[in-house]
Parts: structure tokens; C-alpha cells; sequence
């Protein structure tokens, strides 16, 4: 650590007084904090040098009140996570605590906590939660910081470390675990391959008088579905029933088909659409979405087609993912036809699949010879993304001449 300090980067006054202009350097009038936080995110997308994201980073003034804020946040430890400088990392969210007043709070606490473990920084996550805890000045704790932790350790898939903070840090800070808590751990038990193991916590639930969720039971599901014990999935559904007097509703069936079109096992999945349909809740656009990503990636491309038509005739409206899922699986498939049908609706409603699928489509259509429908797509790609465009040209310099 002594090393990484002989390297810090100026602190947060003296690079507001160095990098003032990174964000409005083609403009000559002062940024709003919005325009700020906008300009960073598109200077974080491309941006590789750890030094220069720090920079980037402070000229926005972020702060975890804004979504944006946060997207630009997560975006900057993403990509120094990816490249490996993990004591930028440290770095940015220590030095942000440190120079900046208005982020000594326990919602910037809890942002950082979430972000370490973003990063798989795990041990830095605990000390955040530790130190937020000792500057705060109180033996009581606070439960957000307490569910960031356990929300760190799950998204870093440390699910030893989550099972000894859940069960010590309670009674050391004095926190009272809530329902988001204890919703946290069941996530984390199913995920880790020990739903059987959520029994227990229901039980602690019943005993601290927090009642359970719809959520609490979908990730149940979601976890006895993972390990095929389809058995265990009659009983908790019996259980939301009898005992809790839940009744599913539309996000748990969701989760139901989509964890069964995970297991390639959608013909099932679409027997719950169907009955949804006839005795409810009512399906939504994600319903659709699971069920077409399912048949797509069983190879079943004629019935997420029928599926698609069914679903529009039926009066539901396809959302985005319904149209990028099924443009992506017909390129893989070779139906170009349908693809370039899909991909001219979808960007109709002004939604555009990502670069990856659109080269698919293009690279298709020039393969079968139809250069001048390829060239018509990259042409209205580089008018929507003209940032892109130098990688359209190199498509474009490899197609049949």
C-alpha cells in the first residue's frame, strides 16, 4: 500500500483546478451538473488510461443521488476493474470520502461498499462499511450500509464472506436486519447452489416478525429451478399460498419461465404463458421476452416467430429485447430475410440493435449478394451512430466488390 501512496494522483481541489475544461472542452459556456455527468459518461465509454477516468471522474462531480451519477460510477470501476488497476479503484472512492463533504454520507457509503464489490474488492468493501461505521460515532448501525455489504459480497459471488458477515455483523453493530437483508442473503444462498438452506432463514424471518415477498419466494424459486429440484418448486408455491397467503404474480411467473427456458426446457415455460393467459395475472412484454429469448436459444426459430406474432396479435406490444433477441438468433440462423423484416420494424420504433448483431445482419445479406440492401443498413447505422463510423467502413471494405 506504502508504494501505491508515493503514487497518488493530485487530490480532488487540485485536479478541479487542472482538468476544469475536460469536459467542456468544445464548449464555451459552464456545463449544468447534468451536462456534466452526460459529457463524462461519453468520455468514460472509450476511455482506457486509468489516470485520465480519475480525471474524468472528478471534472463530473458525481454523487450517488442522481442515476446518471451512477451509471457514470459503476461505467469508471467497470473498466478500471477490467484492466486491473484495482488502487485507482481505492483511490477514487477513498479520495471522493476524504475531499469531498457532501460524500461523508451513508448513501455515498453505501454506493462505494456496492462498488468494491462491483470490482470483487471485497476486503475494501468491509472496510468502507467499518470506517462509515466508526466516523458515524454511534454503536447503533445502519441496515442500507449493512445490505450494500451483503449485496457486495453477492455480486463478487463471495458467498463464504456473506454467510459470516450475515451471521456476525448484526449483533457486533447492533443492525436489525430488514427485509431487503434477509432478501440479499436468499439470493446469494440460491445462487450459491444451497436453496435448501433458505428453509432456515423463512423461519428466522417468522421469528423477527418480517413477513416475506413476492420477491423473497421468486428468488427461491429461482434457485430450486437452477438445481432442477422441481419438486421444492410445488412446495414453495403451496407455501406462498397457505401459509403466506401470497399469490404469484407476474414477476413470479416470469422468473418461473425463465428459468425454465434457462434449462432449454420452454415448451413448460410456455405452458405458464398459456395459462396466465387464461386464468392470470396478465403476461407482459418481459413475459414475451423470456419466452422468444427461450425458443431462440433452443433453436426453435420458427416458433419464437409464431410466438412474436401471436404475441402482437394478442394486443401486447414487443418491446425492445424482443426484437434484438430474435434479429441476433435469425442472423445465427441465416434467415436474413426475417432478420432484415425485424430489424426494420425494431428501427422504425427508433431501437437499434448493437453494433455485433447489425455487422451479422449486414455481413449476411453481402454473403447471399444483396450488397445494396447491406450497404442501405450501414449507411442509416452511420447517420444514427456516426461515432462508429470508422468500423462501418471496414465492413463495408470487406464486402464481394
Amino acid at each position: 500500500m506504502a508504494f501505491f501512496s508515493r503514487l497518488r494522483l493530485p487530490s480532488l481541489t487540485a485536479a478541479h483546478r487542472n482538468f476544469s475544461t475536460i469536459l467542456s472542452a468544445d464548449s464555451k459556456a459552464p456545463l449544468s451538473a447534468k451536462d456534466k455527468t452526460r459529457a463524462a459518461l461519453s468520455l468514460l465509454k472509450s476511455e482506457q488510461n486509468p489516470e485520465r477516468i480519475l480525471e474524468i471522474c472528478r471534472a463530473a462531480a458525481l454523487t450517488p443521488d442522481f442515476h446518471l451519477d451512477r451509471i457514470a460510477f459503476s461505467i469508471a470501476v467497470t473498466k478500471l476493474s477490467d484492466s486491473n488497476q484495482f488502487s485507482y479503484i481505492k483511490q477514487l472512492l477513498d479520495e471522493l470520502r476524504r475531499d469531498r463533504p457532501d460524500l461523508r454520507t451513508e448513501k455515498f457509503a453505501a454506493q462505494a461498499i456496492v462498488l468494491f464489490g462491483q470490482a470483487n474488492m471485497v476486503d475494501d468493501a468491509i472496510a468502507t462499511f467499518k470506517k462509515h461505521h466508526d466516523d458515524a460515532g454511534s454503536a447503533a448501525g445502519s441496515v442500507k450500509t449493512l445490505n450494500a455489504l451483503l449485496f457486495a459480497c453477492t455480486i463478487a459471488k463471495n458467498y463464504v464472506e456473506l454467510k459470516r458477515i450475515f451471521v456476525d455483523f448484526p449483533k457486533i453493530y447492533s443492525i436489525s436486519p430488514n427485509l431487503d437483508t434477509y432478501n440479499t442473503v436468499i439470493k446469494s444462498f440460491t445462487e450459491s447452489g444451497s436453496s435448501s438452506s433458505v428453509y432456515s432463514i423463512l423461519q428466522e424471518m417468522k421469528n423477527n416478525r418480517i413477513s416475506p415477498n413476492a420477491t423473497t419466494f421468486s428468488n427461491l424459486l429461482a434457485g430450486f429451478y437452477k438445481e432442477e429440484k422441481f419438486e421444492e418448486v410445488a412446495k414453495v408455491l403451496e407455501l406462498m399460498k397457505t401459509e403466506y397467503s401470497i399469490s404469484p404474480g407476474t414477476a413470479t411467473y416470469n422468473v418461473r419461465i425463465q428459468s425454465l427456458c434457462k434449462l432449454k426446457r420452454a415448451r413448460e415455460a410456455m405452458a405458464l404463458l398459456e395459462k396466465m393467459l387464461k386464468e392470470g395475472p396478465k403476461p407482459n412484454s418481459t413475459t414475451f421476452a423470456e419466452l422468444i429469448h427461450g425458443f431462440c436459444s433452443a433453436g426453435d426459430l420458427e416458433e419464437a416467430k409464431k410466438l412474436f406474432k401471436s404475441m402482437v396479435g394478442r394486443g401486447h406490444p414487443p418491446c425492445s429485447e424482443c426484437y434484438f433477441t430474435l434479429i441476433y438468433y435469425l442472423c445465427v440462423g441465416k434467415d436474413f430475410d426475417a432478420a432484415l423484416r425485424f430489424s426494420k420494424e425494431s428501427m422504425e420504433k427508433n431501437w437499434v440493435p448493437n453494433f455485433s448483431t447489425m455487422k451479422l445482419l449486414v455481413n449476411g445479406l453481402a454473403g447471399e449478394g444483396r450488397v445494396e440492401e447491406a450497404k442501405e443498413i450501414v449507411g442509416q447505422m452511420k447517420e444514427k451512430f456516426s461515432k462508429n463510423a470508422h468500423l462501418w467502413d471496414e465492413v463495408l471494405a470487406g464486402f464481394p466488390q
